[in-house]
């Protein structure tokens, strides 16, 4: 990647976002389920709008951003249990329901685990154990709000309940996306700590071969 493209990257993960959000906010399915699931996610993107000057995430963490907002975005427009990709899925592997919001929260673990350790390192400073286990536990608490969310919405609005909370006939669905969520954190983390120690101990290799 050249140096251009590089610092520009973020910009064109933005644009790349908003061109898909504008498409997929022509005629969803429920318009008011989809200004919910829509609320947090672009609150999400002005934040990081604002702060980019002062606080500029890397690349790898503006993709799996972008990665995950998209497939949100998606879910949002068609609902996630009518979602085409999961009717897809569904027939592939036999599921019983369409998974595709089951795919959107382990990938909300999987792909922001690693954006949130980088604010982690940037601000708190931490090191070790807690550069692992306060990302893994963050993202885990972010999944288990917007669960509480979901309560609170379909509480004040019980017609929205259908399209809006999703599950489907699953009593257990909460607790289902949330376990998703932090297994996916918990891979990611995980994969995280094995790649850098495995650049540790290659470091580690290339400097004692230097000194000899």
């Amino acid at each position: 990647m050249n140096e251009k493209l590089k610092n520009n990257y973020p910009k064109i993960c933005l644009i790349i976002f908003l061109i898909i959000w504008v498409i997929l906010a022509i005629n969803p399915k429920y318009r008011i389920a989809w200004l919910l699931e829509n609320t947090i996610s672009l609150l999400f993107v002005i934040i990081l709008v604002l702060i980019y000057k002062k606080f500029k995430l890397s690349n790898t963490s503006y993709t799996l951003i972008t990665l995950y907002l998209i497939m949100h975005t998606i879910g949002a427009h068609t609902s996630y249990t009518e979602a085409p990709i999961g009717e897809y899925l569904k027939q592939i592997f036999g599921w019983e329901r369409n998974n595709y919001d089951r795919i959107v929260h382990f990938s909300f673990g999987l792909l922001l685990a690693f954006p949130i350790r980088e604010v982690f390192l940037r601000i708190a400073k931490v090191k070790g154990f807690w550069g692992y286990y306060l990302p893994f536990d963050v993202t885990a608490s972010f999944s288990a709000l917007y669960e509480v969310i979901e309560w609170i919405v379909v509480t004040v609005r019980p017609t929205t309940s259908i399209s809006f909370l999703g599950m489907q006939g699953d009593i257990w669905d909460a607790q289902k996306d949330m376990g998703l969520a932090i297994l996916g954190a918990f891979i990611t983390m995980l994969t995280t700590f094995i790649i850098n120690l495995k650049n540790k101990k290659l470091n580690r290799n290339l400097n004692k071969s230097s000194n000899k």
